[in-house]
């Protein structure tokens, strides 16, 4: 731990070092409030609830983590302060824990950033606390599944911009698994037990619950498990 401390801080703290950082936080910020409010019909549904956001969440996570991500590993790649970082006394699995957990921690600002939308909704309406918080969890909870998928693939490249089309592929069919249409559709050529096997795997299967305000511990398992296996690839590539 004491050897992912520094890590964690110079990463963290990295994204603050240059306006890219702020345009982040900037863009998330700008299109939450657009998604819900908007395009989300906040307003015309006469509800105090955030649901509506969060369901627009898969998506806007989709393009803007791979953009967050794409550069945590292909950046140092690209420079070649890669074999600057591991000529210090760090292993490869603090190495990857110290990048990710930096990264991660800037998306949970972005996303606890958006929480002036709730007191909103409070001053608007009565809502839920209970619905808000488990989405505002879920939310985090999937953000860190994104970002492992990322990570990963930023590391088999040093060029960022493969790096995001392919997060974003990969991104895309996990989303995508969870999708009614979707599955009706592999119903026609799969039987009914594979279609379901697959959707399990599905970033918006396991966040459905957390907008509804049900914390189900089969969902924050399943978030951290594929956090944790696109980690440990993560590690295994960079080995290699």
């Amino acid at each position: 731990m004491s050897q992912i401390t520094p890590l964690f801080k110079r990463e963290f703290l990295g994204y603050f070092r240059s306006p890219v950082g702020y345009v982040f936080l900037a863009v998330f910020l700008m299109a939450s409030v657009i998604l819900a409010f908007f395009v989300g019909g906040f307003f015309r549904s006469n509800t105090a609830s955030l649901e509506t956001l969060f369901n627009f969440y898969p998506w806007l996570f989709l393009f803007l983590i791979p953009a967050a991500g794409m550069r945590l590993w292909s950046e140092e790649k690209r420079t070649g302060t890669i074999e600057l970082l591991f000529t210090l006394p760090v292993t490869t699995l603090q190495a990857v824990l110290g990048k990710y957990l930096a990264a991660w921690a800037f998306l949970a600002l972005a996303i606890v950033l958006s929480f002036p939308m709730a007191i909103t909704v409070a001053y608007l309406g009565d809502p839920d606390w209970g619905v808000l918080i488990a989405g505002y969890v879920g939310s985090i909870l999937m953000a860190g599944s994104y970002l492992g998928v990322c990570s990963l693939t930023s590391a088999v490249t040093k060029n960022q911009v493969i790096s995001f089309v392919i997060s974003l592929l990969a991104c895309l069919i996990l989303l995508f698994l969870g999708l009614s249409v979707f599955n009706n559709a592999l119903s026609s050529v799969m039987p009914t037990w594979a279609v379901d096997l697959l959707a399990n795997f599905s970033f918006s299967t396991h966040f459905a619950a957390f907008t509804k305000g049900i914390i189900d511990p089969k969902d924050v398992i399943y978030f951290l498990s594929l956090s944790g296996f696109t980690l440990f690839l993560n590690v295994v590539v960079l080995e290699r």
